[in-house]
């Protein structure tokens, strides 16, 4: 199969370097961490998962979504950390929760394999009830749940929630595809789509933007907000997040940029048509590479010094991903481009 690439910046040998050092963070449980010894979360673990994918790593791929099936607990949903197999922090994040519909959908994407499809249906189910438990009377979704007493935190995140539309989003595809009920997910993505059909980024059912970059992108990137607006979302804080040659901020008022953000920042723009300004961004951060394919999380940018001091491997798949994205050389390239969007204009 095609591998990913981007003409001038990463051949498909460079990317296909990266997805094996992604590879070769992974447990022998399948889990992929952060960075080896290091923790494993439910959604970057998926995230990487499907960068394995993208560079035709099926072995590797599959590995890891037999974790997640493993893993799942009775009521839908995996830990918010663990480490080496042990549970960390038992509580429950709607975004963790669904994103696995994402990651499922494209792996079908990228392999055609029903068999798949249909060996997963039952955690993809599971995760999206668990995660639909977190559905406020206005539409939007609680962000965390303590596991064991079940009281959930109010808030509805930005970034989770623009997650959560493109994870259901997926998920209606899968049932369509398996021939299973779907209207109660279909309705609540209608219903989050008008959440994100009202919100001016100021005020609304949302929480209010914070100084974290994915908060600006996220919308975007999970195809709540398409077309000119956007297009005018990204262009309106453009200047606080994004620093010339070096990449974008993770925060707007640290000196400090991060390869998975501005990647993810990349593959918004190239859902919007901006696949120029995307290769731009995705060519900034190659800074942080290193020999083997493998990326270092950030750059402290006023002193010269990579911060954290690891190589992450959810950095080297938002590369891997973006890569896919802008070259569109594999079946699954479209994961969040192809998200049929709830608020277009223009």
């Amino acid at each position: 199969m095609a591998v990913p690439y981007i003409d001038g910046v990463l051949t498909p040998t460079q990317v296909r370097a990266t997805g094996q050092s992604i590879a070769g963070m992974q447990e022998p449980s399948g889990a992929l961490p952060w960075f080896p010894g290091g923790k494993t979360d439910p959604w970057d673990h998926i995230e990487s998962a499907m960068a394995l994918s993208a560079c035709g790593l099926r072995r590797e791929a599959e590995a890891a979504y037999a974790w997640s099936r493993r893993t799942q607990r009775a009521d839908g949903s995996w830990p918010i950390e663990l480490r080496a197999g042990r549970v960390v922090d038992p509580g429950v994040d709607s975004n963790f929760c669904a994103y696995i519909a994402v990651g499922v959908w494209h792996h079908f994407l990228v392999f055609d394999d029903a068999g798949f499809l249909r060996r997963m249906w039952p955690t993809v189910r599971a995760a999206i009830d668990r995660t639909l438990a977190f559905v406020r009377d206005d539409g939007a979704f609680r962000w965390a749940a303590d596991h064991e007493s079940g009281a959930m935190f109010p808030n509805a995140l930005i970034t989770g929630n623009a997650s959560i539309f493109s994870a259901l989003d997926c998920a209606v595809r899968i049932a369509e595809i398996l021939d299973e009920p779907r209207q109660s997910w279909e309705r609540a993505r209608r219903r989050l789509g008008d959440v994100f059909a009202r919100w001016t980024g100021d005020r609304g059912v949302l929480d209010p933007v914070s100084q974290h970059s994915m908060d600006w992108y996220y919308p975007v990137l999970g195809g709540a907000v398409r077309g000119d607006a956007g297009r005018d979302l990204i262009d309106a804080r453009w200047s606080d997040f994004v620093v010339d040659g070096l990449g974008a901020r993770c925060v707007d008022d640290h000196p400090w940029v991060t390869g998975a953000e501005t990647c993810e920042l990349a593959m918004a723009c190239e859902a919007v048509g901006d696949a120029d300004v995307a290769t731009e961004l995705v060519q900034s951060i190659q800074h942080l590479r290193e020999d083997d394919g493998s990326y270092w999380t950030g750059l402290v940018f006023s002193d010269g010094k990579r911060w954290p001091v690891e190589l992450s491997c959810w950095t080297a798949a938002a590369v891997v991903l973006a890569a896919d994205a802008i070259s569109r050389a594999t079946p699954g390239s479209g994961i969040f481009r192809d998200v049929a969007a709830s608020r277009v204009v223009g």
